[in-house]
């Protein structure tokens, strides 16, 4: 009946089978690196960055993913296009990396649909310098038909140990609407989101099939002892935990 719901959800049923395998290798990732006390990182510039904000401290998420924010990247910059210039500044990624306490064996989750601008090229580069696992959430289709604005020439895609593809369209949005030319409705969020989240379920239940009785995920802070449980959690997960309650 509605056009973006039958769009969404072909796209999903093409990522379920398309990307089973990209699927579960970040299962493997992510449930070695919570058995063996590594860090888990996620990165998104601008709307990107939604999916940062998705997996990072929330009821039923996991508690080891660690958002790496930009503060010039954030929505609620103005005038808003400081974002997209911000996103662009070859440098400014090194910098935030320099931030974050990389080691080997930690794993970056990196989200950019062109995967074409330096920020997240730059991230990327110094992670790797590290022996860090990344991960790409990207579109490879519509990288592969646009040029890298980073000074290296690479693309998001091309640095991967593991490639998540969203399998949108080109430009993102995916709903053509007669007598308008640009299409209507982006799906990069949706679909990542849906990715990442069948991600940390499946994690979650390898790590308990692994004998972990307490895997580090968040219990909702509105019900009866949340508060307290996390607190535990929390503790017994500080080594790989970057930010505080």
């Amino acid at each position: 009946m509605f056009q973006y719901f039958d769009r969404i959800q072909e796209i999903l049923n093409k990522v379920e089978v398309s990307e089973a395998s990209a699927i579960n290798q970040t299962i493997d990732l992510l449930t070695e690196a919570n058995l063996n006390q590594k860090g888990i990182y996620i990165f998104g510039a601008s709307h990107a960055g939604i999916l940062a904000e998705e997996l990072y401290y929330r009821a039923g998420g996991m508690m080891t993913i660690n958002a790496i924010f930009g503060r010039e990247l954030m929505l609620d910059q103005s005038p808003i296009t400081v974002t997209s210039k911000m996103e662009r500044l070859e440098g400014y990624g090194t910098t935030l990396a320099s931030t974050i306490p990389f080691n080997e064996g930690d794993v970056l989750i990196l989200h950019s649909v062109s995967g074409r601008n330096p920020v997240t090229i730059d991230l990327a580069l110094a992670a790797k310098e590290k022996k860090v696992k990344i991960v790409a959430l990207t579109n490879v289709n519509y990288s592969k038909q646009i040029t890298s604005r980073h000074s290296s020439g690479k693309r998001l895609f091309e640095l991967a140990d593991v490639i998540l593809d969203n399998h949108g369209d080109i430009g993102d949005a995916c709903c053509s609407i007669e007598g308008i030319e640009q299409k209507v409705g982006p799906s990069s969020t949706v679909v990542g989101a849906t990715m990442l989240n069948t991600i940390i379920v499946e994690v979650t239940r390898k790590l308990i099939e692994q004998g972990i009785e307490y895997p580090p995920i968040f219990y909702s802070a509105n019900i009866d002892g949340g508060d307290q449980l996390n607190q535990q959690l929390f503790k017994k997960y500080e080594k790989v935990i970057n930010y505080s309650l």
